[in-house]
């Protein structure tokens, strides 16, 4: 055999060889593909939804509880723990038990009583004081006072002894860099501190859902209420409520006393746990190639809900048990496959999002891997009630992008929107937010169109809402275009 013949065989063997081993590849990851389940996915969702977890709020026994499972589908599956031989990375938080859902009573004059329902109505406070209050109200607009910005919510009322009356956010809305001055009056802690600094004796907060995003104050007792509850309230008062709000969105003032008899009732009965303390779970996949897998991508969602009241739990199906569980069909994906990726890759089930975005800035301050090795991160938050995906910051980075519209247009086939990333003057609202603000490439994921009603921060959030084969198609494409990032070694 002569020396060419020779080498052409060797050449046409080597290129043979190594296409039937790209096609085996190729088989190996549509069969981990294949292997992802609606059916497995919604378990995952009924469990973390179930009530023995009562509405897994951060803090409390039962959303370490919640963890521990996560945690241990982790194990079952080969996914290694990330912290120092830890699946979990813990960190302060405070939280609140509401063990009754309380009551809220009205009198718009004497011998006249409304009681009003829970949840219809009205929501205890998730960080409320325990006891009962009755007074008068003084509406109090967005409750800020802001020297430097020329604008004071109390400076014409007096609010001594009374209950007030408070709406969320500030009066500058538009994102720019002087929605920047006002973002700090923008949170509820600082509401709530202001309110009992000018003497207040409760509140009734005009945002009707769970949130544990506030705090608990010494003695001040507040209910969550709806705007109906607030239109009858202004109405007997001879007052518009929809007219006011529009004069507070103009940047007027128009705080005001109440009528002296109308009077109204809260009564709270929780427990504060100031010394309680949550996690972040930790997975980690290491990369395959002695170079990339130092470098990590990070997939996330948080894990927390807005716990109960009294008995009545809310499950936080949607928000966020579904982007959870697409998380961890990924997770076992990576883990049973054969194919391993070249970069490392980081679950993480987020703690204390609910609280204040908690898990994530903590993460952020003591990450488990280098910022600078770090390709990307991708925030599932909400992705299980809809027909299509909308990814923001998708368009920011389009060579990351481009593994996601791949992975769609030939496998999953669903519309994807996207978006670029834009920096937000405001008060931070999810998870994604403290990995950009780290430096961090970051996309959010959800679903959109919903097919059934969006039950947000409510007792209705339950599975029975979510819809499994766009969690199935979720986590398939979280599946593929991960891999495509992970494999890809021009970025």
């Amino acid at each position: 055999m002569n020396i060419k013949k020779a080498t052409f065989l060797l050449l046409f063997s080597t290129l043979l060889f190594s296409g039937i081993a790209q096609e085996n590849k190729h088989d190996k990851i549509l069969e981990t593909f294949h292997s992802i389940s609606s059916n497995e996915i919604l378990r995952f969702a009924e469990e973390l939804s179930s009530d023995k977890y009562k509405g897994r709020l951060s803090g409390s026994p039962e959303y370490l509880d919640a963890a521990k499972w996560c945690a241990n589908k982790f194990e079952e599956w080969g996914v290694q723990p990330a912290n120092n031989g830890s699946y979990f990375q813990y960190f302060p938080n405070e939280y609140s038990e509401v063990f009754s859902i309380g009551k809220l009573t009205y009198s718009p004059q004497k011998n006249k009583t409304i009681n009003y329902s829970f949840p219809d109505d009205y929501l205890p406070g998730s960080n409320s004081a325990s006891g009962t209050v009755t007074c008068e109200m003084v509406y109090v607009g967005y409750g800020i006072s802001a020297p430097e910005l020329n604008y004071d919510d109390y400076q014409n009322v007096n609010v001594e002894g009374k209950i007030i009356i408070l709406e969320s956010g500030t009066p500058y809305t538009k994102n720019d860099t002087t929605l920047q001055k006002w973002t700090p009056y923008a949170y509820h802690r600082y509401k709530f501190r202001n309110a009992v600094k000018h003497g207040a004796a409760g509140m009734i907060y005009v945002s009707k859902i769970a949130n544990p995003n506030t705090v608990n104050l010494d003695g001040f007792i507040y209910a969550h209420v709806s705007n109906e509850v607030a239109v009858q309230i202004f109405a007997d008062a001879g007052k518009d409520f929809k007219e006011t709000r529009q004069s507070l969105k103009n940047m007027e003032i128009p705080s005001f006393a109440l009528n002296p008899q109308q009077k109204i009732t809260i009564t709270a009965k929780t427990k504060y746990f100031p010394d309680a303390k949550s996690c972040n779970v930790v997975g980690l996949i290491e990369g395959t190639d002695p170079v990339l897998k130092d470098e990590v991508i990070i997939i996330g969602g948080h894990l927390d809900g807005q716990g109960k009241m009294g008995e009545t739990v809310f499950p936080g199906a949607l928000d966020n048990a579904s982007g959870v569980s697409d998380i961890l069909a990924a997770a076992k994906a990576f883990a049973t496959s054969e194919i391993k990726p070249k970069r490392s890759i980081l679950f993480i089930l987020l703690g204390g999002e609910e609280c204040g975005l908690y898990g994530s800035k903590f993460y952020a301050e003591y990450p488990l891997f280098p910022i600078e090795k770090t390709a990307m991160m991708i925030n599932l938050d909400m992705v299980g009630n809809g027909t299509s995906f909308y990814v923001s910051g998708g368009k920011s980075y389009p060579k990351l992008f481009s593994h996601f519209n791949t992975a769609n247009d030939k496998y999953i086939h669903r519309t994807m929107d996207a978006s670029k990333t834009r920096k937000n003057y405001g008060r931070p609202r999810s998870d994604a937010s403290n990995f950009e603000n780290a430096g961090i490439k970051t996309f959010s994921f959800y679903t959109h169109n919903s097919v059934y009603p969006v039950y947000y921060h409510h007792p209705m959030d339950k599975t029975n809402v979510l819809t499994p084969e766009i969690m199935e198609d979720a986590a398939k494409l979280l599946y593929l275009s991960i891999l495509g990032v992970a494999d890809d070694e021009g970025l």
